[in-house]
């Protein structure tokens, strides 16, 4: 895992491809892994939130949800967003943003991947993938971790089943979250607060690097979600 230092502020309306090429020493084979924060700035999706409008916040966490799972006094509201991710406050962040300002999820973080990975082929001919990550919190353990919500060039998901294990058991469920894994991966030399929105992950599996989609991959249908 490398660390992307230098990029510059994000505004509304940069091209994330030239900014992370100016810094990144990319190879071919790389997976870029970039922050849903700044993928949400220059997407223009930083909207106005007072700071302590509890009132504003829960509006607003309404207007990005297609369904609310549960809202508990003093606790975060989980809801269901247009992506079908099911998460604490519809994704929505406060950090790393200015004062009043709140940060939305990417409208298709899927896309934002492909723009950026397209953008990056053509700004340097390097081939890479890249994972769009965010920060989630997970069912029956406690900590926060990083997870793709959107993917370009990479599997998000490695299907193991029908393969044999080391005693020779044909594997029946087995499917491996990589591109979740490769998100926490990278955020272990981004942190939380050190300003850096950028990470390359060298030395995947070739056979990894494929198309594929989180939307498609990685995120559960209701019919198969025991907890919907």
């Amino acid at each position: 895992m490398i660390p992307v230092p230098g990029l510059p502020e994000v505004r509304a309306g940069d091209r994330l491809a030239d900014l992370v090429a100016a810094c990144a020493p990319l190879e071919d084979g790389d997976v870029v892994v970039v922050t849903q924060k700044v993928v949400s700035k220059a997407e223009g999706r930083l909207v106005d939130c007072p700071a302590g409008d509890e009132d504003a916040r829960r509006a607003l966490v309404d207007s990005e949800s297609v369904r609310v799972l549960r809202r508990s006094p003093g606790r975060a509201t989980i809801v269901e967003t247009r992506h079908g991710f099911v998460c604490a406050a519809a994704g929505i962040d406060f950090s790393n943003v200015p004062d009043g300002k709140a940060a939305l999820l990417p409208l298709d973080p899927d896309r934002s991947a492909r723009r950026i990975r397209d953008g990056l082929l053509a700004r340097t001919g390097r081939r890479v993938a890249v994972i769009v990550s965010d920060t989630f919190g997970r069912p029956w353990r406690r900590g926060l971790t990083d997870v793709a919500i959107g993917c370009a060039g990479i599997g998000a998901v490695l299907d193991l089943r029908g393969t044999v294990d080391g005693y020779g058991r044909t594997l029946r469920v087995t499917e491996v979250a990589v591109a979740d894994e490769l998100a926490g991966a990278a955020e272990l030399v981004m942190g939380k607060a050190a300003g850096v929105a950028v990470a390359i992950v060298r030395g995947v599996d070739r056979s990894w690097l494929r198309e594929s989609s989180v939307r498609a991959e990685l995120v559960r249908s209701p019919q198969d979600d025991l907890f919907r």
